[in-house]
C-alpha cells in the first residue's frame, strides 16, 4: 500500500534552495526552464521541522565520538577512547571531534554506547568495537530512519542499508520560471564624507508555484519499525502535516517566503503514480491565476488517468477553507473529480490515518523522542 501525496504551493519571492554559485536550483522540463527545490532539502526540513520531533530518533552526524562521552559521567578521556572504538568500526577520527564521515545512528544506540563505555567491565576496545558495531547496524527502528532509510558503508560492518519507506520528487515549479538577480546595498548608519553605500552586492531568486509529490510504501514503514503499526500510523500523519507546513529554511531572513500549499492530494493506492506531468505543458496565467491554472491542469490530468489506468481506492483533498476545487470542465459543465473534500488540515489527516486502518488520537501517544515530549 502506497499513501502518496501531491501538493501546490505558490512561494512568493525565495531562494529556498541554492546552488554551488548561490542561485535558485532550476531544471529544464516539458522544455523550458523550471525553479526547483530538491529532495534532500525537503526531506531534511521536514525531518527537522518542529511538527517531527517527537519522532526524530535519529541523528546523522560526525561527531559521534562526542556524543558517546556527553553521555558519559566522569570519564575525561571518554571521547579519545570512543573515536579509538570507533576507527576500529570502520568510522575513522578527522581531527580531535569529527570523524571522516557522516555516521546516521540513533538516539537510542548512542546512549547504550555511552551505557558500555561507562561500565566496561574490563572489556578491549576490540570487544567494544564489536558491541558498538551490532548497535550501529541493528538499533534503527525509528521513523526518520524508517521513512528515508540509510547508506552507511565504513569498510568493516556489514548490513547496514536501511531501505528508505519514503520516496521525495524534486519539487518543481509548474509554469517556466527564470531565476532573477537583487541588486542591494547596504548603508553605512554613521557617514562620513563619503555619501555612497558601505556594503554593495546582488543575490539571486525567483517566484514560483510548484508542483510536490511524496510517496509512501506501508509495508516498508511498518518493517522498518520492527512491526510497530501505531508508531507507523504516526510517522504517516506528521509528515503529511510536516509536509503541509514546513518550507525549507535557505534565505528566508532575506525573503520571508512562508506561504503553505493551496491544495493537498492524497490517494491510497497500490502502483506509485506522479502527476508531474500535468505540468509538462507549462502553466500559463490568463484569465485564471496561476495557483488556479496549476490545480486545474492537475485535476484534468488526475481525471484522465483515472479513464486510462482507474481510481485509487481512496482519495483526499485538502483546500485551506475548499478555497480551490478540484475539478474540470466537461460539457460546459464544472465537474468534481471524485475525492472526500476537507478544508481543514486537522479534519483531512484522522480521516487519512483512519483509512489505514487506526485512530489519529490514539497513534499520536506513541513516541520516540521523550526529550521532547511535553
Amino acid at each position: 500500500m502506497l499513501i502518496e501525496i501531491h501538493a501546490i504551493q505558490n512561494h512568493s519571492p525565495a531562494n529556498l534552495n541554492r546552488d554551488d554559485l548561490g542561485a535558485p536550483k532550476t531544471c529544464y522540463f516539458g522544455g523550458v526552464l523550471r525553479s526547483r527545490i530538491s529532495s534532500q532539502c525537503i526531506k531534511r526540513s521536514i525531518r527537522m521541522s518542529k511538527q517531527f520531533e517527537k519522532l526524530l530518533g535519529g541523528v546523522r552526524t560526525r561527531q559521534l565520538a562526542r556524543l558517546i562521552a556527553e553521555n558519559v559521567s566522569g570519564k575525561a578521556a571518554v571521547k579519545k577512547r570512543a573515536a579509538k572504538i570507533l576507527a576500529k568500526c570502520g568510522i575513522a577520527p578527522k581531527d580531535e571531534d569529527r570523524s571522516d564521515m557522516l555516521v546516521y545512528t540513533t538516539r537510542d544506540a548512542i546512549r547504550e554506547m555511552a551505557s558500555l563505555l561507562q561500565n566496561d567491565d574490563g572489556k578491549t576496545n576490540e570487544q567494544l568495537a564489536e558491541e558498538f558495531g551490532k548497535l550501529i547496524t541493528q538499533r534503527t527502528t525509528v521513523p526518520d530512519m524508517a521513512l528515508s532509510g540509510r547508506m552507511l558503508e565504513t569498510g568493516i560492518l556489514k548490513d547496514t542499508t536501511v531501505e528508505a519507506a519514503l520516496q521525495v520528487a524534486h519539487a518543481i515549479s509548474t509554469h517556466e520560471a527564470r531565476p532573477e538577480v537583487d541588486y542591494y546595498v547596504a548603508a553605512d548608519d554613521i557617514p562620513g564624507e563619503d555619501a555612497g553605500a558601505g556594503y554593495v552586492d546582488e543575490a539571486m531568486f525567483a517566484s514560483a508555484c510548484f508542483y510536490k509529490y511524496f510517496a509512501v510504501h506501508w509495508e516498508t514503514l511498518v518493517d522498518n519499525l520492527a512491526g510497530d503499526e501505531r508508531l507507523a500510523a504516526h510517522t504517516v500523519g506528521a509528515f503529511l502535516r510536516a509536509a503541509a507546513l514546513v518550507n525549507p529554511t535557505g534565505k528566508q531572513n532575506s525573503f520571508a517566503a512562508h506561504n503553505p500549499p493551496d491544495g493537498m492530494l492524497v490517494e491510497i493506492r497500490d502502483i506509485p503514480i506522479s502527476y508531474a506531468n500535468a505540468f509538462a505543458r507549462p502553466v500559463v496565467p490568463g484569465q485564471r491565476d496561476i495557483i488556479s491554472q496549476s490545480i486545474a491542469q492537475l485535476a484534468q490530468y488526475v481525471h484522465d488517468l483515472d479513464t486510462g489506468y482507474g481510481k485509487p481506492d481512496e482519495r483526499f483533498w485538502f483546500s485551506p477553507n475548499l478555497r480551490y476545487p478540484l475539478s474540470v470542465v466537461e460539457n460546459e459543465r464544472e465537474v468534481a473529480v471524485p475525492a472526500k473534500d476537507y478544508k481543514s488540515l486537522d479534519e483531512m489527516i484522522p480521516a487519512v490515518i483512519a483509512a489505514i486502518g487506526h485512530d489519529w488520537e490514539a497513534v499520536q501517544k506513541v513516541i520516540v523522542n521523550p526529550e521532547v515530549a511535553v
